[in-house]
């Protein structure tokens, strides 16, 4: 069996189809007489980046200011002891 080439705007204009009319990738590729495995790969490679990309980077941002604050807190932390055990040697 041969295989169909597509031209790429063809392309792209199925993965609108999908991504932006909200269409189900087995419906649009049975309505351009195409595989559901060959839209998948052209909403993988001109396909929009999904928006988790932005949560990913609060998350991120979130990470290292957790990270510090532990590292402040650790810190504050380890003086206070060194405080207590020198004033438990020391009273006046």
């Amino acid at each position: 069996m041969k295989s169909k080439r597509y031209p790429e705007e063809f392309k792209r204009e199925a993965v609108k189809q999908v991504t932006e009319r909200g269409y189900s990738v087995s419906e649009v590729a049975q309505r351009l007489d195409t595989t559901t495995h060959s839209l998948y790969a052209w909403i993988k490679k001109f396909g929009e980046p999904q928006p988790q990309s932005s949560e990913d980077l609060d998350l991120v941002s979130e990470n290292a200011r957790l990270k510090s604050e532990l590292r402040r807190i650790t810190e504050e932390r380890d003086i206070l002891k060194k405080a207590a055990r020198y004033f438990a040697n020391n009273p006046e």
